[in-house]
């Protein structure tokens, strides 16, 4: 992916919001959606992985068909009539950055069309007897994970890896019961990062940790923040639970250019140098951990006294 040295849009490792926590708020619905320059290229990307590995970026229970024809009908309907500057409509199609999606073909799943639409994942959580289960999606760009692996695992099962989120923490307990108790017309929007060394959006868990992107070879200053604008808003008709993931990855050489990101750079390496050894770990960041900090808090002190 070709990426500039533009100012972050989002830099969650600000402020009060810490890893690992729930960290939600509120969303406004007009902003459901966060379009930039960069769609074109996003959907393109989503339509080679179509052709090349689609079976790794769909999955869907059968009988989640009506469920997803509800979410490309209420998803592409917002995006006309909220953003009719980045999507048109003709009769059955959308056209958007150059492309067409043709919202009635039926050689793709509902939630595929609608996926095609924008630059987020979308993954539609069902409630079982066992809890919230991913029960459909189209990811095209997931962060370290696989979606054959995680498809129909109820949460505390897809959280299994993660520190302070596995079966019977508070946080597992919190999100069932969250879950539960969302309503139509209230979405919320938290966000997650890391550090990788890979500008790609496409990273699957076997291209993360094997050969964990040569991270040896790989200086602090040439790695890259990769952050997730989750969006989670219930279906007034199925009640299902739909999840969006917008990523946004920022090169760390833009906190070297630019004199405005210097708190931001020692609040990164301040969030990094708190993780306990068992986060680090999971972000893959224990080995280059102490070079990323001695290199953001360099950063910060030159911008500081310039």
């Amino acid at each position: 992916m070709s990426i500039g040295l533009q100012k972050p849009v989002y830099t969650p490792f600000r402020g009060d919001y810490k890893p690992f926590s729930i960290g939600i708020s509120p969303l406004e619905m007009d902003r459901w959606i966060e379009p930039d320059e960069d769609i074109g290229f996003f959907l393109e990307e989503k339509q080679r992985l179509g052709r090349e590995v689609f079976d790794a970026i769909y999955k869907g229970e059968p009988e989640t068909d009506a469920s997803q024809h509800e979410v490309l009908q209420d998803l592409s309907d917002w995006l006309v009539a909220n953003r009719p500057d980045v999507w048109q409509r003709d009769g059955t199609r959308i056209h958007v950055a150059g492309q067409t999606v043709d919202l009635a073909d039926e050689s793709l799943p509902p939630i595929v069309r609608a996926g095609l639409l924008v630059q987020d994942d979308l993954v539609l959580m069902r409630r079982g007897e066992d809890g919230w289960r991913i029960a459909a999606a189209h990811l095209a760009f997931p962060s370290s994970w696989s979606l054959e692996d995680k498809f129909g695992k109820p949460m505390e099962k897809v959280h299994a890896e993660v520190p302070d989120f596995k079966g019977g923490t508070r946080n597992a307990t919190m999100i069932n019961r969250m879950f539960d108790n969302f309503k139509p017309g209230m979405p919320v929007k938290r966000f997650n990062w890391t550090v990788n060394w890979s500008d790609e959006l496409h990273l699957p868990a076997t291209k993360t940790h094997a050969p964990n992107f040569a991270a040896r070879s790989v200086m602090p200053g040439d790695s890259f923040i990769r952050i997730e604008r989750q969006s989670l808003i219930k279906m007034p008709v199925s009640g299902d639970l739909l999840f969006t993931i917008r990523i946004y990855i920022d090169p760390v050489k833009a906190m070297e250019e630019n004199p405005e990101l210097g708190a931001a750079a020692l609040s990164l390496a301040d969030q990094l140098e708190g993780l306990t050894k068992e986060q680090a770990d999971y972000k893959g960041l224990t080995e280059k951990r102490p070079a990323l900090v001695e290199h953001l808090r360099e950063i910060a002190k030159r911008h500081a006294t310039a």
